[in-house]
């Protein structure tokens, strides 16, 4: 089990859970973070400090948003396991499902 990130956080990123997370594992794309599945310690520090609501653990994911699993665990296919977000800074791409959203809006 593993907490993933879905819709809320496309075009945010706030960044409150990756300086809460104590293991690195929230890594930032284009449009969105993503919680690396074998990094996780499953902790779930990330998931309160979250301001829009996008983080849930596995289970809980809501409906709606049970696609952004596959989402998260499948942005990582061809970066294996980097072993820590913050040296590898922002990563040039974004999962398919992410990438074709359109800008979504928020409140500032």
């Amino acid at each position: 089990m593993t907490y993933v990130i879905s819709q809320p956080c496309v075009d945010l990123k706030d960044r409150a859970c990756v300086d809460e997370c104590p293991v690195d594992c929230i890594y930032e794309g284009k449009r969105m973070l993503y919680i690396h599945p074998d990094e996780c310690v499953d902790c779930g520090a990330c998931e309160p400090v979250c301001p829009v609501e996008a983080i849930f653990y596995e289970d809980d994911t809501p409906e709606e948003w049970k696609d952004y699993y596959t989402a998260n665990v499948a942005f990582f296919e061809d970066l294996g396991s980097p072993g820590g977000a913050a040296k590898m800074g922002e990563i040039d791409k974004d999962h398919p499902l992410i990438a074709a959203l359109p800008p979504q809006p928020h409140d500032e």
